[in-house]
C-alpha cells in the first residue's frame, strides 16, 4: 500500500514537470534550417533540367562527388564542355528510340533516376580489365571515361575511344534496369549454362563465340549474357549482327545465340510490348548518325 501511495505521488510530481517542458520547447522553436533558396545554375544546369529533370525525373549528375565515386580509384568529373555531348547522345540512342516504340512516356516510367558522369578510366586492380560502366539498385549508372571518347571514331571492336562503347554500356546497364523491373525467364541461363565463368577476360572472343556467347564478357554470368545479347543487337543494324553469328563456324554455336535472340525479342515483347527489331533499327540508326 505504502509502495502504491509513493507510485502516486511520483506521477503527479511529474506531470507538472512534462507539460512545462513541453510548453517550454514549443516557445524556443525558430525559423526552419532547411534553404529554399534555388541554386545558382549555369547554362548548362538548365539546360539539363529542361532536357532530363523535368520531362523523365533523372539528374544528370558531372560535377565531383566523393558519394558518386570511389575514393580508391583514380577518377575524376569530365570536362563541362563533354556532359551536354553526351547527354545528346543519351536522347538520340536511348531514350528517343525507346519512347517511339515503347510508348511517348516509356522513359519516364523505367529509367534510371540518376546518371553519373566521370571523366577518367576505371581500372580494375589486379585483373585486366577496365569497367566502363554500371547500374546500381535500378537507379542510377555510372559511365566512365568520357573525357576520352572520340565522336570520329565509330569502332565496335577494341578501340577505347570509340564513341560506340559508351552507347553500348549504357544499352547493357539499361537492360540491367529492366530487368530489375522484370525478370528475365530463368531457362535463359540454362541455354549455355556450362559456358560461364568468373575468367572471361581469359578467353578470346572466338572462343566465347564457338561456346554461344556474343561477346567474352557475357560468360561471366547469365544476367551479363542477356544485357551483351540486348546491347551487342542493339548497337548495330539487324543485318549486320546476322552476319556476325553466320560467320561462326560452329553452327551448334550459331544455333545456342539464336535461342538466346528469341528470348530477348520474347522478353521485350511480352513485358513491355516492345518490338525488338523495331528497337534496334532505331538505336543502331542512331549510332550511325552520331557520327562527326
Amino acid at each position: 500500500m505504502k509502495i502504491k501511495n509513493i507510485f502516486k505521488l511520483t506521477v503527479a510530481l511529474l506531470l507538472p514537470l512534462m507539460f512545462f517542458s513541453c510548453d517550454r520547447n514549443t516557445d524556443s522553436l525558430t525559423e526552419s534550417q532547411i534553404s529554399v533558396v534555388p541554386p545558382i545554375r549555369s547554362d548548362l544546369d538548365v539546360w539539363l533540367l529542361e532536357n532530363f529533370v523535368k520531362p523523365y525525373n533523372i539528374d544528370i549528375r558531372y560535377k565531383f562527388n566523393e558519394s558518386d565515386s570511389n575514393v580508391a580509384r583514380y577518377l575524376h568529373s569530365p570536362y563541362e564542355s563533354n556532359v551536354r555531348p553526351f547527354a545528346e547522345l543519351l536522347q538520340k540512342v536511348w531514350i528517343d528510340p525507346y519512347n517511339a516504340v515503347g510508348g511517348e512516356d516509356f522513359i519516364a516510367r523505367f529509367a534510371a533516376r540518376e546518371f553519373v558522369f566521370s571523366g577518367g578510366f576505371n581500372f580494375n586492380p589486379n585483373v585486366r580489365t577496365i569497367t566502363l560502366g554500371f547500374a546500381e539498385a535500378g537507379a542510377r549508372i555510372t559511365l566512365f571515361n568520357l573525357d576520352f571518347i572520340d565522336f570520329t571514331i565509330r569502332d565496335f571492336g577494341a578501340n577505347i575511344r570509340s564513341y560506340v562503347n559508351p552507347i553500348k554500356t549504357v544499352q547493357h546497364e539499361y537492360g540491367h534496369i529492366l530487368n530489375q523491373h522484370i525478370r528475365v525467364d530463368v531457362n535463359y541461363g540454362l541455354i549455355t549454362r556450362a559456358g560461364y565463368t568468373g575468367q572471361w577476360f581469359d578467353f578470346s572472343l572466338p572462343v566465347a563465340r564457338s561456346l554461344g556467347f556474343i561477346t567474352r564478357y557475357a560468360r561471366n554470368n547469365e544476367r551479363d549474357d542477356f544485357v551483351e545479347m540486348v546491347s551487342e543487337m542493339l548497337i548495330r543494324p539487324r543485318a549486320d549482327y546476322d552476319a556476325i553469328i553466320d560467320a561462326i563456324p560452329s553452327t551448334n554455336a550459331q544455333t545456342l545465340l539464336r535461342q538466346k535472340e528469341a528470348m530477348v525479342v520474347e522478353y521485350y515483347l511480352t513485358n513491355f510490348n516492345i518490338d525488338f527489331y523495331a528497337l534496334q533499327e532505331l538505336t543502331s540508326q542512331a549510332v550511325i548518325d552520331l557520327q562527326q
